[in-house]
């Protein structure tokens, strides 16, 4: 065991802090000790860090399945798995976690070789699928129950544990970047519908898998919460203002960047930002804010 890994624990619940408060690449995780069942939910990078009380586990929830959430798997190999049914084909093997990004062939040729050796890439084809509302009993009174909050991913899912009432909310990870919706299952309009609903989930503690850890004051998730959700219409109103005076096309604006700084490069960058942007001018459409000119022009309405 890596004695430097920060925790915190919740009554059976244990939360270890990942690198910078579990930012990308790395994570936060948690582990749950009911009275004949130890489950972890997700496995960050700090996953290979923690030793025997991690790769004790019995099962591993899986709130969503992207590279940085499943490093860890390959330390539990007789672990059960579990994944929501939209998302349970990206973690079962490399073709489904590729449909998942929808990336070009090129990006994801080179996705496949980053995962492996970044992020431990080891496909479940084991793995079990859940569904809305899925529950587990650990023994001693411990529950865990899936509350589906797709936009993130279609099968983005908040695991909340009773009786502590600790919510794992996972990449609604209250960050300064704001929601990421920019993968091939990505959806804006679910986000924004989750949300809405987050807020609602009974919980007292809240457990994000980046940046902001665990936050257990009602008032400072909500304040959080709110600036999160507002980069959506941040963003919105950048966009209104990009096309306020001229034209511009698709191409155009991802060229401009909306998320990322124009010098800032990844793999999936591009593509990310070309998802991001179509999801918001098809929105804008929608609210008659934009007009769709020849050309695949857009503009915003005087």
């Amino acid at each position: 065991m890596d004695l430097s890994v920060p925790r915190r624990d919740f009554g059976p619940v244990t939360v270890f802090f990942g690198e910078k408060n579990g930012k990308y690449p790395d994570g936060n995780q948690l582990l749950v000790r009911g009275g004949d069942t130890i489950a972890v939910f997700d496995s960050p990078l700090v996953a290979n860090r923690i030793g025997a009380e991690f790769d004790e586990a019995d099962l591993c929830i899986l709130g969503h399945v992207h590279e940085d959430h499943i490093t860890g798997l390959h330390r539990i190999p007789g672990a059960a798995v579990h994944a929501h049914e939209a998302d349970i084909d990206a973690v079962r093997s490399w073709d489904g976690l590729a449909r998942h990004y929808g990336y070009g062939e090129q990006a994801l040729l080179q996705m496949k070789a980053k995962v492996e050796a970044d992020f431990h890439f080891h496909p479940r084809p084991d793995a079990q699928a859940y569904r809305d509302g899925a529950s587990w009993d650990l023994g001693g009174g411990v529950t865990v129950q899936a509350i589906h909050m797709p936009g993130h991913t279609s099968g983005h899912c908040v695991l909340l544990i009773e009786p502590v009432g600790v919510a794992f909310i996972g990449d609604i990870d209250l960050s300064g970047f704001g929601p990421y919706y920019g993968d091939g299952t990505s959806s804006l309009a679910q986000f924004r519908q989750t949300l809405k609903r987050v807020a609602d989930v009974p919980a007292s503690v809240w457990v994000t898998s980046h940046h902001r850890g665990a936050v257990t004051e009602r008032s400072e998730f909500l304040s959080a919460l709110s600036a999160f959700a507002a980069k959506i219409d941040q963003r919105s109103q950048t966009l209104l203002e990009r096309l306020a005076t001229e034209p511009k096309s698709l191409d155009e604006l991802v060229r401009q960047r909306l998320l990322y700084p124009v010098d800032y490069q990844e793999l999936w960058v591009d593509f990310v930002e070309r998802r991001t942007i179509a999801q918001h001018l098809d929105e804008l459409l929608t609210e008659g804010r934009i007009e769709r000119l020849e050309g695949e022009r857009f503009l915003k309405r005087s």
